[in-house]
């Protein structure tokens, strides 16, 4: 069994979650949950950035003590994956004590190492607030950050910690060299490329008069002890939720096989958090997927820049498993895409309602019907359609191109309405002597469910399983991918059942 760490960006805690947040993690779990289908054992992280000015001046603003507002967003982030059935397997907040000591540890192992890494300057620059992040000129225009376009920079000088990042400029590009897929998709790789072409600059890693932040552990030359920067405190929560520096554990996870995240913050992560690793003499991650952004009308999600959306009505609209199904099947992986109500619609009819949860409903009913619920004998050779969907679906979900994985599981459904349209077991059913032939297409709309139901689990989890349950094999694990093409569903007690996924108009009369 192998093992596969997979993170996400930890969420910062100065406002609600919106839809690019739920688009990062619900994508996430279906990565984590495909690695689980093909055996792996899977370390799902994801967690809560809880430091930084932006934080302190949240909480200042609604009169609340920083502490008090962070455990309060924590739990509504924590109770929106919840509903939206995100299996993490571990949840990080940068306030905990475990992380304030695995922060301080890990500054001190890269101090001791490579102490010329780290030097006091007096910097001044505009400060994004949003971002965290000083700004160069080509991440401004008309005066205010290109992400952050709402809010005001500020003009900041002082005297600060800095971490030589511009040492590490040969090390990174050598390292990308020899790992062609160490930042992916390819954009993603070329934009650091140039980034590296253009030259990197140091980084002030401290800032004086922030309480609200992890003390840096070493205090300037006139004794001042700063805040940690936020950002040198939250790329280590993908190490410090290993068990480092306390357990030894930590070891036989990291590595982490793949960071998931934003790709406004691949510099960050592929380029900051690397050199940091490298400073305290760590093992860098496997990978970095730098996923695009989700749109309203072509503008990205945005609470700052007004461009939002209920999440809670987007879910109830047609249930949590539809909403993940929907975001992962219209909207690339690998570059931005847009939300739309019409096309929530559309791909819910036609996909869901009128297409699996048909094909659901007519199987169940039919083998019900005319075998009296039980399965016919299946042949045990292996179907064509099904072994090269599965081909499909496994060479996109190695490659974290999940909207491909979902077209590829879906067209076994597609295929299969279309083998019942051909077919129309309800004529065969009424001559007995064509009694083999109704078998034979009754057990293969089984065997095409049972496929569906596992290719689409990392997208539907809960209907996946209730569709499984109500196929009645018996097993109560799902099969492997390898076990599909020759499934056999023979003596399966199909269970009849609600409607697995209710028309638009009968969910609406419903509520």
């Amino acid at each position: 069994m192998s093992r596969f760490y997979i993170t996400t960006a930890i969420d910062y805690a100065n406002g609600d979650p919106h839809l690019g947040h739920a688009f990062e993690k619900i994508g996430a779990d279906a990565i984590a949950r495909y690695h689980r289908l093909i055996g792996d054992d899977v370390r799902f992280s994801m967690g809560m950035d809880e430091h930084g000015q932006k934080v302190a001046q949240t909480a200042a603003a609604r009169g609340v003590e920083p502490q008090a507002l962070v455990d309060e967003l924590a739990g509504r982030f924590r109770a929106l994956w919840s509903r939206l059935n995100v299996s993490n397997t571990r949840w990080v907040r940068t306030t905990d004590a475990h992380h304030r000591r695995g922060v301080k540890a890990f500054i001190e192992q890269a101090l001791e190492r490579n102490p010329d890494d780290f030097y006091e300057k007096t910097y001044e620059g505009w400060y994004c607030v949003g971002c965290e992040l000083f700004k160069r000129e080509n991440e401004i225009a008309d005066g205010r950050c290109v992400l952050h376009p709402t809010r005001d920079l500020q003009w900041t000088e002082e005297r600060n910690w800095f971490f030589r990042l511009s040492r590490y400029q040969d090390f990174l590009r050598a390292h990308f060299e020899a790992n062609p897929g160490f930042i992916l998709p390819e954009s993603r790789r070329n934009e650091l490329l140039a980034l590296l072409d253009s030259g990197l600059e140091d980084i002030s890693i401290t800032r004086a008069r922030l309480s609200w932040a992890i003390p840096f552990p070493k205090a300037t030359s006139d004794g001042e002890t700063q805040g940690t920067w936020v950002w040198f405190d939250a790329l280590p929560n993908y190490l410090t939720d290993t068990g480092y520096p306390d357990d030894e554990a930590w070891r036989e996870w990291w590595p982490a096989q793949l960071h998931v995240v934003g790709k406004d913050i691949t510099r960050l992560h592929a380029i900051i958090w690397p050199a940091m690793l490298q400073s305290a003499g760590l093992p860098l991650p496997e990978r970095v997927w730098g996923h695009g952004f989700v749109t309203l009308g072509g503008e990205r999600f945005s609470k700052s820049s007004g461009v939002t959306l209920d999440l809670d009505e987007a879910i109830d609209r047609f249930g949590p498993d539809a909403f993940r199904y929907y975001l992962l099947r219209e909207v690339p992986w690998d570059n931005d895409g847009g939300f739309s109500w019409e096309r929530f619609a559309e791909r819910y009819t036609s996909e869901l309602a009128n297409g699996l949860g048909n094909l659901a409903s007519r199987s169940t009913s039919m083998i019900g019907k005319y075998r009296q619920g039980a399965v016919p004998a299946s042949p045990l050779e292996a179907d064509p359609v099904i072994a090269d969907a599965v081909a499909r679906y496994r060479a996109a979900m190695d490659a974290n191109l999940l909207h491909e994985g979902a077209a590829a599981a879906f067209e076994v459904v597609r295929h299969a309405n279309a083998v019942v349209a051909e077919r129309q077991p309800w004529s065969v059913a009424k001559d007995p002597s064509r009694a083999d032939e109704l078998d034979l297409t009754l057990a293969a709309m089984v065997r095409y469910l049972a496929a569906a139901a596992t290719m689409l689990s990392p997208f539907m989890p809960s209907k996946s399983a209730e569709l499984w349950e109500r196929l009645g094999s018996g097993r109560d694990a799902l099969p492997s991918l390898d076990e599909l093409a020759t499934l056999d569903v023979s003596g399966w007690r199909v269970q009849s059942g609600g409607i697995l996924f209710p028309r638009p108009e009968v969910a609406a009369s419903a509520a």
